[in-house]
């Protein structure tokens, strides 16, 4: 089948934390047998700072930032089988969704792929005439890479025919064990840009302990943070590379991940974070958030924080012998259960599951 993807982009990661979550499961697709073609607006500066070029497993199609442009990729649509539009694209999102649904065939699968489910449904919670409404009642499916049951129930309220999480995963190609890297030597890193939703949660649980740590280093990778003000141990190295995100990974005894508020409230959304270091054998402390276990067993291949205490009291027990042997763990359960491979298997079935009951009801 031929997958038409319109989404945020596929070949940078600049404020595209959504990146990954396309590689991984758009190149384990495509390693199924479909033909994928990943449309994505030249916004954002991406374009300027790309960190892959086009991927032989799937054509890319960057069109300008304009709504001729727009309008000319979506005919596209129309030659698909499976027909994708992503949340958070960045330019003209609504109408991206009504000229994709427009020209997509009749029989064509319509999926909306929301890789943000929590802002998205409190924008619609917040606009009973939000396009989107409409569109909910015309597309076959809602994709989700997180939320389980409270988001599958939000949008099943909102006239969703279909909810179904497909969660991030790790793709090994990209994220796995490397030599330590000198540049992020520390005790505790934490990588991530300077977010709203996210912003408090940083100098709660990462901010803090280290100003109560002061004879720890402490590692901040991210945009946005230069002028926040940090104690003497954080060491602040602006934008990682995605290149470099697997050195970042395993330098520092423990790596930190800190969900945005709307991710943690609604629990059973790992970030692509926790994947990535996961499969770079790191040790991971993450907050709290509904569902963990389902993905990492706390204390033996994740540690828990709810509180900044937590932090501050995890790294001040923790050896480096005990931090890579639950790295090491965690990476054996996400090799095992938690890859792109899984992923896309879940997607596979989803998709010959609909175009076996539009045959069925054609004969």
């Amino acid at each position: 089948m031929k997958i038409a993807f319109y989404g945020s982009s596929l070949v940078s990661a600049y404020w595209n934390g959504a990146a990954t979550y396309y590689r991984g499961l758009l190149r384990a697709l495509a390693g199924k047998g479909y033909k994928i073609t990943f449309y994505e607006p030249d916004v954002y500066d991406r374009q300027k700072n790309r960190d892959i070029d086009p991927p032989a497993w799937c054509k890319v199609v960057v069109y300008d930032g304009t709504i001729d442009a727009l309008k000319k990729v979506t005919a596209d649509a129309a030659l698909a089988d499976v027909v994708v539009k992503a949340s958070g694209v960045g330019f003209e999102d609504n109408l991206l969704m009504r000229e994709v649904l427009g020209h997509a065939r009749p029989h064509a699968l319509k999926v909306f792929w929301d890789v943000d489910a929590p802002a998205t449904l409190a924008e619609l919670r917040a606009a009973p005439d939000h396009p989107m409404h409409q569109a909910l009642r015309e597309l076959d499916l809602v994709l989700t890479y997180g939320g389980g049951d409270p988001v599958v129930s939000a949008y099943r309220d909102l006239g969703a025919a279909k909810c179904i999480p497909i969660y991030n995963a790790l793709d090994p190609q990209t994220h796995h064990p490397v030599r330590p890297d000198p540049r992020f030597q520390a005790d505790l890193g934490f990588l991530g840009n300077r977010l709203p939703d996210r912003e408090a949660r940083v100098e709660h649980f990462f901010l803090e302990p280290a100003s109560r740590l002061l004879q720890n280093s402490f590692l901040l990778g991210g945009s946005g943070w230069h002028d926040k003000p940090m104690s003497p141990n954080v060491k602040y190295i602006g934008h990682v590379s995605t290149r470099d995100h697997n050195a970042f990974n395993v330098t520092p005894k423990a790596v930190l991940n800190i969900s945005r508020a709307s991710m943690a409230e609604n629990g059973f959304s790992p970030a692509t974070r926790v994947f990535e270091a996961a499969g770079a054998g790191a040790c991971l402390i993450t907050d709290y958030w509904e569902g963990i276990e389902r993905f990492l067993r706390p204390d033996e291949e994740v540690l828990v924080a709810r509180d900044s205490r937590d932090v501050t009291d995890i790294m001040a027990g923790l050896d480096r012998r005990r931090a890579a042997a639950i790295g090491e763990r965690a990476l054996a359960r996400v090799l095992a259960e938690h890859t792109y491979d899984h992923r896309a298997r879940e997607a596979d079935a989803i998709f010959k599951a609909y175009a076996a009951s539009r045959k069925e009801a054609a004969e």
